[in-house]
């Protein structure tokens, strides 16, 4: 009977660990890696070059890659082995320098519909140093449109993946899915420029509004004075 329940028991644990291999197996091809550990140092550095930057480049472009690297030092996706530790760095000799072309197609020859990509300098499978180029805009037709800052950040968040040893994913809901859509229209150029105009357009049609409840209240009074002149108190007929 012992030996009836040890075979039992043999085989409920050979299937619970065909499952929990399966299912280990199943996230390792969802979430496939480049390298499980790509850096043998921490913190790793980065540099962002926020000085040559192209025509259209925007000042909150670097708040979209600070946010994007504060991420992935809080757990980012959660597909990493181990929690990245950055370091913000004023030289270009960083691990990571992170810059940014008007047009990546345009730039360095890259495929259409890239919105920016790592190219790392890799040794014995570590990385030693690389490079996140981004674009400030793409074609959409024949025209040229800039990219808002929830797309900045969208693509930074993804090419730091790449730097961290993620590899694209088969999740569509994983911020490493390789494709790229459109979040935001809004152009912090042209937000910027307008901004004041825009002001000035929101106060004075607040100043319209008050000036015609503050007429509409004296007529209403001067309208109930003249029928208590003319009519008298109506209580009183």
């Amino acid at each position: 009977m012992s030996e009836k329940k040890h075979g039992v028991a043999i085989v409920i644990i050979s299937f619970l660990a065909l499952i929990f291999v399966s299912q280990f197996a199943s996230a390792a091809d969802e979430y496939p890696k480049i390298l499980d550990t790509p850096w043998d140092h921490s913190p790793i550095t980065v540099f962002i070059d926020d000085v040559n930057v192209p025509q259209h480049y925007s000042s909150t472009y670097r708040v979209q890659v600070e946010s994007a690297i504060l991420y992935w030092e809080d757990g980012g996706n959660s597909k990493l082995d181990f929690t990245p530790d950055f370091e913000m760095v004023n030289t270009d000799d960083a691990d990571i320098r992170i810059m940014w072309v008007e047009n990546i197609e345009e730039a360095t020859g890259a495929e259409e519909g890239v919105a920016g990509f790592w190219s790392p300098y890799e040794v014995n499978g570590k990385y030693l140093r690389g490079d996140i180029v981004l674009e400030v805009g793409n074609y959409q037709g024949y025209a040229w449109r800039q990219y808002g800052d929830l797309n900045m950040f969208l693509v930074t968040k993804h090419e730091l993946g790449h730097a961290l040893g993620l590899a694209h994913s088969n999740d569509r809901k994983d911020i490493m899915y390789p494709t790229y859509e459109e979040r935001d229209n809004m152009n912090p150029l042209l937000l910027s420029a307008t901004l004041p105009y825009l002001m000035v357009f929101v106060v004075g049609s607040l100043a319209v509004v008050v000036l015609l409840l503050v007429r509409w209240w004296r007529y209403k009074r001067k309208r109930e004075q003249l029928e208590m002149e003319v009519f008298g108190d109506s209580d009183h007929l």
